[in-house]
């Protein structure tokens, strides 16, 4: 069987480096696992006034959640907290009332940050956002690491086999979750 993955990358810029960190753990990911990406930077700012006529780009969002068996997302920490432009995703998929694509479903929190707490204070904000879904969330091993570009080769892994390695070991036990939860 082979579980689909939407991925979410907390943070707008091109040149992310949870994007790259996310890359390094497909790269490696068990055979089984789907990756698709749900990008949320074209969603306007929610407002309830969207509720009425629900915009074709944030229903487009929501499906990649709603299709997914689990969903994995990489955050920055901005400012000791979840990330505007991912919290308002977080917003847009759970509207209107009572639409919940991640309720029930296996859900990993991960990121990295140039900073030397690796953004794990903008996980545990984003993780406490996520919990009114009541989703599955896995919550070890925990993935927060300080990292620059520079740690990631060509290929799109980690220069450092250590690292490459404890990244490869966080998605196979991401992988072991879905196959018993989803």
């Amino acid at each position: 069987m082979t579980y689909k993955v939407a991925y979410i990358i907390g943070s707008l810029s091109s040149n992310s480096i949870n994007r790259k960190l996310v890359g390094a753990m497909i790269a490696d990911a068990p055979a089984d696992l789907e990756f698709v990406e749900a990008d949320f930077s074209k969603l306007p700012l929610y407002s309830p006034d969207y509720d009425a006529d629900y915009p074709q780009i944030a229903t487009d969002f929501k499906k990649i959640l709603e299709d997914a068996d689990a969903v994995l997302i990489a955050t920055p920490e901005y400012d000791r907290s979840i990330p505007g432009g991912l919290k308002n995703a977080i917003d847009w998929f759970g509207r209107p009332w009572g639409s919940n694509p991640i309720g029930g479903k296996p859900v990993y929190v991960v990121g990295a940050s140039m900073g030397s707490v690796g953004a794990a204070i903008g996980q545990i904000a984003t993780r406490q956002t996520l919990e009114f879904f009541n989703p599955l969330l896995m919550t070890q091993p925990e993935v927060y690491m300080k990292m620059s570009h520079e740690d990631i080769g060509e290929d799109g892994r980690f220069i450092d086999a250590a690292t490459q390695g404890f990244v490869k070991s966080a998605i196979e036990a991401f992988a072991d979750y879905i196959r018993k939860h989803a």
